[in-house]
């Protein structure tokens, strides 16, 4: 029995060794790629055509490197987002051998100790999750060069097409293995960079008209996915401290090494790796300069406008003590867009206009951009020239345009390129600049539309050049320091420095958000008081409306094409009504360190309040909503062929043009944003703290004078009435806010209470109908629903990137 136990116990021994063992390879790396095409670089790889597939040779394991995924062909619409060049994840990863399968293994560096104590490190690691994101098997090895097959790692959604379709409720998709396979001609290796190709089918049932619009057949999705392995940067790099005030992206890690007494999370700026030739002389040349090329695909005399707007930075990198450190050059006829080496401004194709986004590819670990990324929408300048083209007579000769029109939307690319670079510097949104007289070219601009004499004039619609913010930014980012400097009072002082010039810096948590607070802080304002560039503006856009007219199109254009000139005429003020409705329930703040110079938080005072307010009820009053007659009788119904779309007005009136629905329009985007729930509770609460404040009551009567006791007749009388309903429907939507405090919900629903028994003791048919509309609501609120009002055309992009987001989500 004894001997049975220890024969057993030897052969299972013997079999977990044997286990163990890394199984036998049949072939050699030769042989396996003798009918392949080798391509050296960063990464050996093989692209074997006859069996479709791609190896991969590994000379070293466990060896940090980036991998990156984007997309090198698209869908081609704004609204789902899927463009050609967007990048997608960037992730540090590395190859890892457990016998005969090799792991693609992402560490966490979310997570860390930066110690010389390797325990308290390891400690760390193993105290949360890695990511394996793939997995393989050793087709052959020869001299420690493993050789695996990538091909199904290519072949994969990884880009998420899919997800972001069902999101965007375009329909539901799923990736097709037989309509898909590797695309050859963009296998290309590089000294720094490997990368690889993939046409990708999606097969699924379109939901979506965004989706069917841009597709051949809606329910096959084709695009191509680009998958990047990227050296990592040596060590040579150092980060740079993130300061709020600062402008810069970051990036942000726990370092569980950190004493108790100071902030755990440690957060760095995101910039290039950029040094002084001689870091003791005031102006040096760069080691190495910056240096970004344009898209050799942008036509004239655009490729021009985007290559001068980006040289613009090098003002911003002279102020940092640098000669011709940043440069903008063409691309090179054999350069590579797809090299890591090459910072790239790309010309991107859509079915309309969209948002264009600076990107960067970056270092996870410490910050440093390895290459700037911009994609620059190709049909946003035609929206400039659009809104040039309704404010002036510009065909009042026939056919020849007003050279004016191409002379504002070369000024808005120029200014384009600028911000979208900036972002790929580091650089987010400054959306207070407007107020400090154009400071940043980080702002979103609205063209700057003059008076003269009467008449409108576009001579100056963009500012030229960096602003000075953006000095400051820059400085404080790129300067390198003489050694022995104490770099965190250097980098305070230069913070300092631009506060005590009364710059300003807010981005976009503080402006995008319809309830937002802070009077300066907005997308497409100008100016340094929200309310009077408001009320300028109502001026130009009496005047444009009041000479509006058929010379406004080229002879020979289809007359129903006026309104798409139209629409940004009629809605010129829509941004600066927005900026002043901040105003209203509004204070003034900034992102304060302690001991730093900046003042404390402040309530917008009451004056300004009560003049936001006017101005608005002002925007409001229905002979400022009205179309005029001249125009009424030159816009038809709809040609054929050229259909309603996103450009034009929706309307309630069939192929006619409806007189009223752009007036609703504007009334429903104007009391959403004075009856916002966070406005609406920060009127109530200021009334409450200060009685001589502005209060939610204050505004709802002045809005119920203009709604029911103004007395108009006739087609402005059709125009107050949507102006009622769209009042009464706000205020039972905030009543039943839970966004809203108790206080604000009760107030709105005794004002709607009041405006019951108001409404039905009189003689007036539509207030007698509205008065029983309401009754109905304040027994069973759920059972009434407000008014779907009509929306405006779309406004953003009027030329200029996108959220935050600007895929950090710019632009």
């Amino acid at each position: 029995m004894l001997k049975k136990t220890l024969l057993f116990s030897f052969l299972m021994v013997l079999s977990l060794q044997t286990f163990a063992q890394k199984t036998p390879v049949e072939k050699t790396i030769a042989e396996i790629t003798k009918d392949a095409i080798k391509k050296e670089g960063f990464f050996n790889y093989y692209w074997d055509e006859d069996a479709g597939k791609v190896y991969l040779e590994i000379k070293k394991f466990d060896e940090e490197f980036l991998y990156i995924n984007s997309l090198s062909a698209g869908i081609g619409s704004n609204d789902i987002g899927l463009d050609r060049g967007k990048l997608g994840g960037t992730s540090v990863v590395e190859f890892r051998r457990v016998g005969s399968k090799i792991l693609l293994v992402e560490p966490n560096y979310s997570y860390r100790a930066v110690s010389n104590n390797a325990d308290e490190v390891e400690a760390v690691k193993q105290a949360f999750a890695e990511s394996v994101l793939q997995g393989f098997k050793v087709e052959a090895e020869e001299n420690g060069v493993v050789l695996i097959d990538i091909t199904p790692m290519i072949l994969t959604d990884s880009y998420g097409v899919a997800n972001t379709l069902n999101r965007s409720r375009q329909g539901t998709f799923r990736f097709d293995a037989s309509r898909s396979a590797i695309y050859p001609p963009m296998l290309k290796n590089f000294p720094k960079n490997s990368e690889f190709e993939a046409t990708i089918t999606l097969v699924g049932s379109a939901t979506g008209g965004a989706l069917r619009s841009v597709t051949p057949s809606s329910d096959a999705v084709t695009v191509r996915m680009h998958y990047s392995f990227v050296e990592l940067p040596d060590a040579g790099y150092k980060p740079r401290k993130l300061d709020p005030r600062s402008g810069f992206f970051g990036t942000s890690y726990m370092d569980y090494a950190t004493p108790i007494q100071e902030d755990i999370r440690k957060r760095f700026i995101n910039r290039h790796r950029l040094a002084k030739k001689d870091p003791n002389a005031k102006v040096s040349e760069a080691v190495e300069p910056i240096i970004y090329y344009v898209d050799r695909g942008a036509p004239e005399p655009i490729k021009s406008a985007l290559i001068e707007g980006g040289q613009w930075w090098n003002q911003a990198f002279e102020a940092a003590g640098y000669k011709n450190a940043f440069q903008v050059r063409e691309m090179p006829a054999d350069a590579d867009p797809m090299d890591v080496r090459y910072n790239l401004v790309q010309w991107v194709h859509r079915s309309t206009r969209g948002w264009s986004y600076g990107s960067s590819v970056s270092d996870p670990r410490t910050g440093e951009i390895i290459k700037g990324h911009v994609s620059l929408g190709s049909l946003r300048v035609r929206q400039d020239f659009l809104i040039a083209q309704g404010l002036i007579n510009p065909y009042e000769n026939g056919t020849t345009p007003d050279p004016i029109m191409l002379k504002l939307a070369i000024a808005r690319l120029r200014q384009l390129s600028a911000h979208e670079i900036g972002h790929t510097i580091g650089l987010s949104h400054s959306y207070a600049s407007s107020a400090d007289g154009d400071a940043s070219v980080m702002d979103y601009p609205h063209p700057q539309i003059g008076l003269k004499n009467g008449k409108i004039t576009l001579d100056a619609p963009y500012d030229i050049g960096i602003g000075e913010w953006d000095k400051v930014a820059v400085t404080y980012g790129y300067q390198d320091f003489p050694k022995g400097t104490d770099e965190d009072k250097a980098l305070n002082d230069i913070i300092e420095k631009g506060l005590k010039e009364g710059l300003h810096f807010l981005t976009d948590s503080d402006s995008r958000s319809p309830g937002s607070a802070h009077p300066f802080s907005h997308l497409w304002d100008n100016g340094k008081s929200p309310v009077d560039e408001l009320n300028r503006l109502m001026e130009v856009r009496t005047i444009a409306l009041k000479n509006f007219s058929e010379q406004n199109i080229p002879m020979g254009a289809p007359m129903t094409t006026l309104e798409e000139v139209f629409v940004p005429v009629y809605m010129l003020h829509r941004y600066q009504l927005e900026a002043a409705s901040k105003v209203i329930g509004g204070a003034y703040y900034n992102y304060k360190l302690r001991g730093d110079s900046q003042p404390l938080q402040q309530t917008v005072p009451v004056g300004e309040q009560k003049a936001a307010l006017a101005s608005l009820m002002n925007v409001l009053k229905p002979e400022n909503l009205e179309v005029p007659e001249h125009i009424l009788k030159i816009i038809p119904p709809r040609t054929p062929g050229y259909g309603r779309s996103r450009e034009t007005f929706n309307v309630r009136t069939g192929v006619l043009f409806d007189p009223v629905s752009p007036g609703e329009a504007v009334a429903a985007t104007t009391m959403s944003f004075l009856f916002n729930s966070q406005r609406a509770t920060r009127l109530v609460q200021q009334k409450a703290m200060d009685s001589n404040q502005v209060g939610l009551q204050d505004v709802i009567n002045a809005m119920a004078n203009l709604a029911f006791d103004a007395n108009y007749s006739g087609y402005r009388a059709e125009l107050q009435k949507v102006i009622a309903d769209s009042f009464i429907s706000e205020l039972m939507s905030l009543s039943m806010s839970s966004q809203a405090s108790v206080s604000t919900q009760a107030e709105a629903m005794a004002a709607l209470r009041n405006f019951s028994k108001k409404l039905a003791s009189g003689n007036d048919t539509f207030q007698n109908e509205l008065a029983f509309r309401l009754a109905r609501f304040l027994e069973n609120p759920k059972e009434v629903a407000p008014t779907t009002s009509l929306t405006p055309p779309d406004g953003s992009p009027i030329g200029m990137d996108a959220q935050f987001w600007c895929t950090f989500e710019g632009n």
